[in-house]
Order: C-alpha cells, then structure tokens, then sequence
C-alpha cells in the first residue's frame, strides 16, 4: 500500500492518492494533502467545504458528491471550482482525508 510522505508526516493511501483510514486525517494532514494538489494556502472558506465534507460523512458514511457539497455547505458550484480547480468533488474528498465520491471517475 503506498504511503505519502509530506511535511513530516507519513499518511497511508490509495493509489489515487485518497486516505485509507478517515480517522488517520488531521489539519496538518489536510494542509499536506492540499499542498499535493497545488492548493496553498487553505483559506477560511477551504476550512469550511473541508469541515462541512468531514460532518456530513460522519453523519451519512458516504463521501459527499459536488452536488451535495455545493447545495448544503453554503459554499456555491462555482465557488468550490475557484477552491478547488479542475475537479472539485475529487480534490476536497482527498483533502478531507475521505475517499473518492460516488460517480467521480
């Protein structure tokens, strides 16, 4: 199983580069995780899709989807696409130490 080394940290992943354990996630780990996909610094509305994805797993146990992300975290599609580029719903399930949604190829 492969294993990212960043910041000091040694996080077990997927090949996808996704956490294997959700409860091995922490801030720091989500500010390397961030780093790994070119986001730096993680802004105050970053902290708030990544808290909001973190408290609807625990309470659905299923990664959210954009859908989900943009309509109930108060955070607009266009918004999480500024956050995270090039593939929102994927780059904030792997910062927020969740695994890869639902219908994400």
């Amino acid at each position: 199983m492969p294993v990212m080394e960043s910041d000091g940290l040694r996080l077990e992943v997927d090949e996808e580069g996704f956490l294997l354990d959700p409860e091995a996630w922490t801030r720091e780990a989500a500010i390397a995780l961030a780093r790994e996909e070119g986001i730096d610094p993680l802004s105050e509305r970053h902290w708030k899709v990544i808290d909001f994805c973190r408290e609807d797993f625990r309470a659905r146990g299923e990664t959210p989807g954009l859908r989900r992300i943009s309509k109930e975290s108060g955070v607009s599609t266009k918004e999480l696409y500024e956050l995270f580029p090039k593939g929102p719903a994927k780059k904030v399930a792997r910062v927020s130490g969740l695994g890869k949604p639902q219908g994400c190829v």
